[in-house]
């Protein structure tokens, strides 16, 4: 072996003799234990970035360890190719959606390989390929006939210049983001699936995933927000009943008023003779409202000049109309109590609306002034007439079987899930396969009839879909009657296609069945499954309610789609800037900064490179490029190699928190890898053959090596399987190393201990730094591929003591250390320390007071 590490050199020849043994090819072998391991595919942006290369070593460290424990392991990857980034790059670009994606495909797949990621590029897949989206279409098409798919006008952000619906992140100050044109409020007919049907099985099936995090499992089951209520009727005269659903039918009796959404059909009725309600209406109607900003926004509303009937009391109340009520949630339209609703009570005080105080306290000591605030605990009713003097729960069925009786009113269960709406009207993504005809209304294209390709070769001008211009694709013939059709021009939400390709990869090369069962259901579910915290809620809601659709079809037979959890944290970096002339900051890359720093490491002052001036320092943030903190990994790897930005990548920090990208911390991952390479060179060089290993008959130094090697499996072991912090399974053989370097020994049984220690490290660290360890296995006279050699296990005797340091403290304070026999009893140890010199010293002239002995740990002679 050459005496300099030279990792460019090493990683090539690793990664080609990967490449020429199809060493990660995998196949389903029954009868031996599998490990599906899966990292959330990438968006083929162009260039990997560093959230990339975290995410993606994380999930190859697991998956070469679990090779390494003898398990048949599934890690593939493929590329969630479809959406809106590439319609906005062929704009920009003037290059087709398809070809800008396919060519970054190309380069990304090229800067995986040089990262050393053990992927089965057998089984890779793009979203936008026909032969993968065929069966998503045709797995809609089953769902049309389980009645699982519906079609409704629906409301949407419609941006009138690029002829498209935008999310509502898309809307930015009441504008389209790239148009800037002002966003309107249209009904469009749009495609559902029912989510909703599914509701409580999403719910109760979070409980069985134990290997989640909780904060995740919590996100799921609040966005899910199943909750127990009443459903009950307010009569309006003119209009019928009007519905609403409450949580507190306690509160039922404190009702003051009744709001509506804008877009709710009494609002609309009452506006229809109200020309200034009709502006209010459409004011509402303009502006998109995310549900997590109601709490905060002002209260608008106007009354509607009718009034409701009080279920129970008879009572009118009056209807209006208000900016916090939602038309996408519940009925539209919600009673209002505002003396025990905080929403409900700023509004009520804005607009002089009368507020009632019917529940107080269940502590009498708490004092209620709805002149400042609403009373929103639940407590015991008063003004409430026959219900007075109830608590919650006894007055909650009370309430609730009067209006039954009264048929006005039905304990039910509510969830704040909707419906999944599936349909985009952009260009770049699965076309719907369904076909459009006048006399047969909507009907699913048959299987013989699949794909149904988007066209590739298209210009793009950014003012609608080209496909929706574009007769050759429009127009056919309707499957059912054969008369002249049109094809559905939307295509899917991109979460469509991402919400089952874990399942695709277990039957890649299938061209007749969307899943082959045998193939699936020996894969999945995945075992492992690791991404941004950022997919807690869609991504993998989508992705288990696309589950429980396959099994219910008889796809797979599990659950679940994935087994465990791991959501890794962000990578952040330092980031640096110089003001505008504009008053606008402009960001500059950290790798354009010099950076000056104080004997404690500490940020002191930073100058641009390029012309010595000054910059200023912002902190650290996350790796962006609107903030142009991103290092580009290529980088990286042209300089160190990749085994040294995988290994400070896991050592950096726990892979759930975030990581701060560090140029010292790279430098140092570089060091211990040279020093390791060093440590084998100079241990070959002590002579070629080493003897066995005799167990019986070594020294107190080669034991101590020998029982640091084996402490170390068992941590690295412990720290990778169950605690997946691989950061801390780093240092530990960081440790060993260093007690590599203290061991100078070149006996014939010293040379075999340094041989155990020094091929233990390769192999513990194998799985995160994998081209150096392939080259040091060979070098140290091992056969056979480290990729799937045996995990080390850990040698019981070896962890053993024969003797053991014990710290002698005097009144508290470290005077010695003592070396005595493990199984020593308190005489002895206590003889051994006050024989000590330094122990005599500090007790001269004073008598024993106490002796304190922790076996193990220390003894403590307090003196006076």
């Amino acid at each position: 072996m050459n005496e300099q590490y030279q990792p460019q050199e090493i990683e090539t020849q690793a990664q080609k003799h990967w490449e020429d043994n199809d060493s990660f090819k995998c196949i389903e072998e029954p009868g031996k234990d599998k490990f599906y391991c899966l990292s959330m595919f990438p968006y083929p942006s162009g260039r990997l970035h560093m959230g990339h290369v975290r995410n993606y070593t994380i999930g190859d460290v697991i998956s070469r360890y679990q090779r390494m424990q003898g398990k048949n392991v599934l890690q593939p990857m493929g590329w969630d190719a479809f959406g809106l980034p590439a319609e906005n790059a062929a704009l920009k670009n003037n290059v087709a959606p398809a070809k800008w994606t396919y060519e970054n495909i190309d380069y990304m797949r090229n800067q995986l390989k040089q990262m050393g990621f053990g992927y089965d590029w057998n089984r890779e897949l793009a979203t936008c390929h026909p032969q993968y989206y065929r069966w998503e279409q045709w797995f809609f098409t089953q769902l049309m006939d389980a009645g699982l798919v519906y079609k409704k006008e629906a409301e949407v952000n419609w941006d009138p210049v690029d002829q498209t619906v935008l999310a509502n992140e898309q809307v930015i100050d009441g504008r389209g983001w790239r148009s800037g044109a002002l966003v309107e409020r249209k009904k469009i007919p749009q495609w559902f699936l029912k989510i909703t049907d599914y509701a409580d099985q999403l719910l109760d099936d979070l409980d069985k995933l134990d290997q989640w995090p909780e904060q995740v499992r919590t996100m799921q089951k609040n966005w899910i927000g199943r909750s127990e209520g009443v459903e009950l009727q307010f009569d309006v005269e003119g209009y019928g009943e009007l519905e609403v659903f409450t949580t507190r039918p306690d509160t039922l009796l404190g009702v003051t008023y009744v709001a509506v959404a804008a877009q709710h059909p009494l609002a609309q009725k009452a506006a229809e003779n109200n020309p200034e309600l009709a502006e209010f209406l459409d004011e509402c109607k303009n502006i998109k409202v995310a549900e997590a900003d109601l709490a905060t926004m002002e209260k608008k509303g106007m009354a509607l000049g009718v009034e409701a009937i009080h279920p129970l009391t008879g009572e009118k109340v009056p209807v209006w109309t208000a900016n916090f009520v939602l038309m996408d949630y519940g009925s539209g339209a919600v009673m209002s109590v505002p003396g025990h609703d905080q929403r409900d009570y700023e509004f009520a005080v804005k607009y002089g609306l009368e507020i009632k105080q019917v529940i107080k306290p269940v502590d009498a000591s708490i004092e209620v002034d709805l002149n400042k605030e609403a009373y929103t605990e639940k407590g015991i009713l008063v003004n409430s007439g026959d219900f007075d003097h109830l608590e919650f729960d006894m007055a909650f069925k009370a309430i609730a079987a009067e209006l039954e009786a009264k048929g006005k009113g039905k304990v039910t269960v509510n969830y704040r899930l909707r419906d999944w709406g599936v349909s985009r009207q952009r260009y770049w993504g699965t076309p719907i396969p369904v076909v459009n005809c006048s006399s047969c209304g909507s009907v699913p294209v048959p299987e013989d009839q699949l794909p149904v390709t988007l066209p590739e070769d298209v210009q793009f001008d950014g003012v609608g879909s080209p496909i929706k211009k574009m007769e050759s694709f429009i127009n056919t013939t309707c499957p059912k009657c054969g008369g002249a059709a049109e094809r559905e021009t939307d295509t899917f939400d991109t979460f469509m296609e991402s919400s089952w390709y874990y399942a695709r990869y277990a039957s890649r090369l299938s061209e007749s069945q969307m899943l082959e069962p045998e193939k699936a259901n020996y894969w999945l579910p995945v075992d492992q499954y690791i991404g941004g915290i950022e997919h807690a809620i869609l991504h993998l809601l989508y992705s288990r309610f696309f589950h429980k659709l396959m099994r219910d079809q008889g796809l797979v037979d599990s659950d679940e789609p994935f087994k465990r959890l791991l959501c890794q944290g962000m990578v952040l970096a330092d980031t640096y800037y110089r003001e505008g002339e504009n008053g606008g900051q402009e960001w500059i890359s950290p790798t354009d900064v010099q950076v000056e720093t104080d004997d404690k490491g500490r940020f002191v002052s930073a100058t641009l490179k390029s012309d010595g001036e000054p910059v200023l320092s912002a902190g650290v943030s996350k790796m962006s490029k609107s903030k142009n903190n991103g290092i580009d990994p290529q980088i990286m790897i042209d300089k160190y190699g990749a085994d040294t930005v995988r290994l400070f990548m896991m050592f950096a920090a726990p892979p759930e928190q975030s990581l701060e990208w560090s140029d010292s911390g790279v430098d140092g991952a570089h060091r211990f890898l040279k020093r390791l390479w060093k440590q084998a060179f100079d241990h070959l060089q002590t002579g070629d053959d080493v003897v066995a290993l005799d167990t019986a008959a070594l020294t107190d130094d080669q034991q101590a090596l020998r029982r640091k090697v084996h402490e170390t499996i068992q941590k690295v072991s412990d720290d990778v399987e169950r605690r997946q912090t691989f950061n801390t399974a780093i240092a530990a053989v960081m440790e060993l190393s260093n007690a590599i370097s203290k061991f100078v020994d070149v006996s014939e049984q010293g040379r075999a201990v340094s041989q155990e220690a020094l091929q233990t490290a390769v192999q513990l660290l194998a799985p995160i730094v994998p081209h150096i360890t392939h080259e040091l296995w060979t070098a140290l006279g091992q056969e056979g591929d480290i990729l799937t050699a045996p995990w080390p296990q850990v040698d019981e005797s070896a962890l053993v003591r024969t003797s053991i340091e014990m710290v002698v403290q005097v009144n508290g304070k470290v005077r010695a250390k003592i070396n005595v026999a493990a199984d020593a009893d308190k005489d002895v140890i206590l003889h051994t320390a006050l024989a000590e010199e330094n122990v005599q010293k500090h007790m001269a002239d004073k008598s024993i007071r106490k002796q304190i002995v922790v076996p193990g740990k220390l003894v403590n002679i307090v003196v006076g």
